[in-house]
């Protein structure tokens, strides 16, 4: 693997946030709390997994020999209910659809994902070189997230009760590969804003990838992660929303959407790695404006200044919001001049209350 910044950070990431799981763990009912604990349990563990594996240094992947570099490479396996990875191979790249809806949900999604880097933005596979995409699915009995581990994805079940089975949503797929995007690139610190802006740079590109893959401009596009992937029962429509910071659900048994949409309603808390799941609505809803604001496709405009802004080598591991967004604004300008681009980015991050100067 090519080090970044001095190194890559010892980063686990889910798609569900700490503190929804924690909510549920202390819940009355054992089918609602027992499946939220065995998860945190098991996300504990992957995590001090992957400190050890930054430790000892992952496994370098290359593309198999003759491997086209505008082509996928992905591998499916099946874990079986079980927690050893990456499990039992049951789908290679090329091969026909199974019976299997999740297997083939996890090989589309790595699809579309490796898609809308190559097509928009020219990345051969998330870091840069055609590195091979691999995912597990079936992880675990009732686990309740997808991760990122820092070399594959990992896909549970959900325990049918809250959440679903986590290949259902697009963006849930390119949200987390996304998080391999940036630890070959910006390779932001987990923690605080870096680690707000690392969530929130998922959720826009995992955004644009579910846009990119249905042909919807930023006007049809609901903006929200992870849609489809709550059970009938919870009283909401997603994990997050970038369009409305704070409504994506508002549950008897979750509670209400924590996300600010402004630095006025910024949380300080040092759970959650500082937030990073909380405060990431503040940058969502930026890109979100920019974006309505530019209209037409989202990925063209908006998301070119994000991704330069991403890959550029000038945004610091320990970048706070007002790095990124000043450099999003020199984004803007050398890519698109004095127009209606920058204009939109300079009126975005006022709305939000981040500046976009010292």
């Amino acid at each position: 693997m090519t080090k970044t910044n001095g190194g890559f950070e010892p980063v686990f990431c889910t798609v569900v946030p700490p503190h929804i799981l924690d909510k549920l763990a202390q819940h009355e009912d054992p089918a609602l709390a027992n499946p939220a604990r065995k998860t945190l349990e098991r996300d504990a563990y992957e995590r001090t997994h992957r400190r050890l594996t930054t430790v000892i240094g992952a496994p370098t992947v290359a593309p198999p020999a003759g491997a086209a570099a505008d082509k996928p490479h992905r591998t499916i396996y099946d874990a079986r209910h079980h927690t050893d990875l990456p499990g039992k191979k049951v789908r290679a790249e090329g091969s026909d659809p199974g019976k299997d809806a999740t297997v083939n949900r996890a090989y589309a999604g790595l699809g579309a994902t490796f898609e809308l880097y190559l097509k928009a933005y020219e990345r051969h596979s998330i870091d840069g070189n055609g590195l091979p995409l691999n995912a597990s699915v079936h992880y675990d009995k009732d686990y309740n997230n997808a991760f990122w581990n820092g070399e594959q994805m990992v896909f549970g079940d959900g325990d049918g009760e809250i959440f679903l089975d986590f290949t259902i949503p697009i963006d849930v797929i390119g949200h987390e590969l996304t998080h391999g995007v940036t630890q070959y690139t910006a390779n932001l610190t987990y923690f605080g804003q870096p680690g707000a802006l690392n969530e929130s740079l998922s959720d826009v590109f995992g955004s644009l990838i579910k846009q990119y893959t249905l042909g919807q401009t930023a006007v049809e596009a609901d903006w929200l992660i992870g849609a489809g992937l709550l059970a009938p029962r919870v009283t909401g429509k997603a994990l997050r929303s970038m369009k409305e910071p704070g409504t994506a659900y508002d549950d008897d048994v979750l509670g209400k959407d924590p996300q600010p949409a402004t630095m006025d309603g910024f949380v300080r808390t040092g759970r959650d790695n500082g937030g990073v799941h909380i405060n990431s609505g503040i940058p969502n809803h930026a890109f979100y404006l920019v974006a309505s604001a530019l209209g037409g496709n989202a990925w063209e405009k908006a998301g070119q200044i994000w991704y330069d802004v991403l890959t550029g080598g000038a945004l610091k591991k320990d970048a706070l919001f007002a790095d990124f967004a000043a450099l999003t604004v020199t984004a803007a300008k050398a890519r698109f001049n004095e127009g209606e681009e920058l204009q939109a980015v300079l009126k975005a991050w006022e709305q939000v209350g981040v500046p976009t100067s010292s």
